[in-house]
């Protein structure tokens, strides 16, 4: 079934290859203004398909930076919260190091 379907594909890909060739030979217009218009043609496609990769590729490059700023918020929000976590951590620790110390002097006064 698959040799069919080629086949099918294949002849109709010769078909349209030979009629484009008929239709440039039998077009009212000389050969060099038929080349000029087939040139035309291939400049305006490359040019749009130059635009429309231009165009992708700033969008891309905006959300790349967009998502970038953002991961760089999140994290700066993270450090900034285990780093308030880690000093209330040091606070409680120096707050009951320092009632340790003065329960020691209340001692060393008796």
């Amino acid at each position: 079934m698959s040799n069919k379907a080629g086949s099918t594909l294949m002849g109709l890909v010769t078909g349209l290859a030979i009629g484009a060739g008929l239709g440039i030979l039998y077009a009212p217009d000389k050969g060099s203004r038929t080349r000029e218009k087939i040139n035309d043609g291939y400049d305006d496609a490359k040019n749009n398909l130059k635009l429309k990769y231009d165009n992708a590729s700033d969008e891309l490059k905006n959300k790349i930076s967009l998502f970038k700023q953002n991961n760089l918020q999140d994290t700066y929000d993270d450090m900034i919260s285990n780093v308030s976590h880690k000093a209330e951590d040091v606070i409680s620790f120096l707050e009951q190091k320092l009632a340790d110390l003065k329960e020691q002097n209340a001692k060393l006064q008796k």
